[in-house]
């Protein structure tokens, strides 16, 4: 007799029988093992971040500083700086130096990784250890040594200018104030902060250009190609997302600059604010402190720069898919 009970079918590799696998039991350790950490981070950074959050709403001065609670204004303090002119003109200094700043500390961190190419193995070593100095030198320490550079009284700057002949770069040299307007103030900074930045980009450079393999510069050098098509046309695009990663980290640093400014301008020279210089002056620069006010700018500026680390993870996330 024929068996007519259709066949079972079976998927390949299912087991169908015997003994179920026993249920994986969830491993905490991984969590425990960074749990103290992220405590930490969330002690010295979120909760900050939460009460300048909640300080923005709020109204907070000399009364609440001694102990009076803090009145709740709803969005009264975002309202008035958004009405303020003088805080549009901050963002605009802020975003006008950014985008000056960075491309100045692209542009010489990328010449000066080139030339470290160049060298030998040893000297490459030598002057890149000799260049990370700038590039390790603290905030105050920088803006005090160009304060002495571009100082009116003894400054090392005027003094070089006011050799050359008046026909090439004019006269009055001596006692000329490069901090009295925010134009002069701001290209000091600039100079500052390319010099401070442009070692770490220089380094980055100079590590991407190590892992292009020689044959390929020795295949365009075959074909002709001159220096600046060989880097449109071979180095650019092999270190293009070092490049990307670098734009967007120097728009983070450039955008928080604010002790070089704090130390060169002071909180006289308002013309010459930056956001985070505004901020702080609202908050501490009086007798009558405006923590609320102080609060809102600075939460607008880490709204903004929020932004860009966004953009900067998915650059990041990108690169590792593509590896």
């Amino acid at each position: 007799m024929l068996d007519t009970a259709p066949a079972v079918r079976r998927a390949p590799g299912r087991r169908t029988s015997g003994r179920a696998r026993p249920r994986r039991r969830p491993r905490f350790g991984p969590y425990l093992l960074i749990a103290p950490t992220v405590v930490v981070i969330a002690v010295l950074m979120f909760w900050p971040m939460v009460q300048i959050g909640i300080m923005s709403f709020q109204k907070v001065g000399n009364r609440q500083l001694r102990g009076e609670p803090a009145e709740t204004v709803g969005t009264e303090n975002f309202d008035k700086i958004f009405n303020d002119p003088f805080f549009w003109q901050t963002l605009r200094h802020t975003v006008l130096f950014a985008v000056v700043a960075v491309s100045l500390t692209l542009v010489v961190g990328t010449l000066v990784g080139l030339l470290l190419n160049k060298l030998g193995k040893r000297m490459s070593s030598f002057v890149a250890g000799g260049v990370m100095v700038a590039w390790a030198t603290p905030p105050v320490t920088a803006a005090i040594i160009f304060s002495w550079l571009f100082g009116t009284t003894g400054g090392l700057v005027n003094w070089c200018l006011d050799l050359l002949p008046d026909f090439l770069v004019g006269g009055g040299w001596s006692d000329y104030n490069w901090f009295a307007t925010p134009l002069s103030t701001y290209t000091v900074l600039t100079v500052c902060v390319v010099w401070q930045a442009c070692p770490f980009v220089a380094v980055s450079v100079l590590a991407g250009l190590k892992s292009v393999p020689g044959e390929l510069y020795e295949a365009a050098r075959v074909d002709g190609s001159g220096p600046w098509r060989t880097f449109w046309s071979l180095t650019y695009p092999m270190l293009k997302p070092i490049f990307l990663v670098l734009v967007v980290m120097s728009i983070i640093w450039d955008f928080k600059v604010f002790t070089q400014l704090f130390i060169m301008a002071g909180m006289a020279n308002r013309d010459a604010f930056n956001l985070s210089l505004y901020g702080y002056s609202e908050a501490f620069g009086s007798l009558n402190p405006k923590l609320g006010m102080g609060s809102a700018i600075a939460l607008v500026l880490t709204l903004i720069l929020l932004v860009v680390t966004a953009l900067y993870v998915r650059v990041m996330v990108r690169q590792g898919e593509t590896r």
